[in-house]
């Protein structure tokens, strides 16, 4: 079992009376990704600032690898790399000297200072870009730029805020497989409006709306949060639409192509194994049965209907 890199207890905060994030507790493994969802003004930069130490909770205990963020801020921040939505580049320095600076900021020893930055260069692929001034690069490129300034001080946690926004999907392909990479040596929270972003790149998912947690969960399980409502057949000999939903818990049959048919169904668990049964019954010759996939956008909405006493 993984150890826990983050240790979130209780966490909230105020900006004058409003509570931006209220009782907030959640943990994150040593390695691996996390995808952190909610909708605007959710709190999810509220808490991603407070983890990197941008912000100072209001109450709650944020421990990040064993260490209290607000009892040993300087420690815990060398800890941790941080890519905003809006990645704090230099336009006018090369590759190599906004990296450089960055590592200067981030008080990396001067004797391991150029190793490092070469590192954070070849590991996200603008090493040939080095001395280019950045704002000759494209958005992907630039964007790769950000990331290495972020993994550059080997951190044990990677906080990356939107790090696919504006980029094409060939772009979004590239920096979604150098996230992954990342992910299998640190711990990284991925967040993201991107709900394919999320499913394609995380293992686990933490989802914020109203300043609470209502998700904290393997992806998995949050595809299976809504029990699937159709299922999809197929049979050789297929009886008539009507016939279909004469079935005890059935309520449409639609036609999809030749002795295919979407079935809506009630609340009625084993609806799948009575149409099994009713098939071989009166041999419709029944060769395919599957539910069909609830949309991520669709338990995005549902979990975004989640009201807090």
């Amino acid at each position: 079992m993984q150890t826990r890199i983050v240790e979130v207890n209780d966490l909230s905060h105020r900006y004058s009376r409003c509570w931006a994030v209220q009782n907030i507790g959640f943990s994150i493994k040593s390695t691996g990704i996390l995808g952190l969802l909610g909708s605007n003004g959710a709190g999810k930069s509220t808490t991603m600032n407070i983890l990197c130490g941008v912000l100072s909770q209001t109450k709650g205990t944020v421990l990040v690898d064993g260490l209290d963020i607000r009892k040993h801020p300087e420690t815990v921040k060398r800890k941790i790399g941080f890519l905003p939505q809006q990645a704090p580049l230099h336009m006018d320095l090369t590759v190599r000297e906004y990296l450089v600076y960055c590592a200067h900021i981030k008080d990396v020893e001067r004797s391991n200072l150029i190793k490092l930055v070469d590192v954070a260069m070849v590991r996200c692929g603008v090493k040939h870009f080095s001395d280019r001034l950045i704002r000759n690069l494209s958005g992907g490129y630039r964007q790769r730029v950000g990331i290495a300034q972020a993994i550059l001080h080997q951190p044990k946690l990677v906080v990356l805020d939107e790090p696919t926004n504006g980029l094409d999907p060939n772009q979004i392909l590239e920096v979604r497989e150098l996230i992954k990479d990342i992910g299998q040596e640190h711990a990284v929270i991925f967040s993201s409006h991107i709900l394919s972003e999320i499913e394609a790149t995380c293992q686990d998912v933490l989802m914020i709306e109203q300043g609470r947690v209502v998700f904290s969960d393997t992806l998995q399980a949050f595809n299976n949060y809504i029990t699937p409502r159709s299922l999809t057949v197929h049979f050789l000999d297929a009886p008539p639409a009507i016939v279909l939903q004469s079935v005890l818990g059935v309520q449409s049959a639609i036609v999809v192509a030749e002795g295919v048919y979407r079935i809506q169904f009630a609340d009625r668990p084993r609806i799948a194994e009575e149409i099994v049964a009713i098939s071989m019954e009166r041999n419709w010759r029944l060769v395919e049965i599957s539910y069909d996939r609830v949309s991520a956008d669709e338990i995005f909405h549902e979990l975004s209907k989640t009201k807090h006493n």
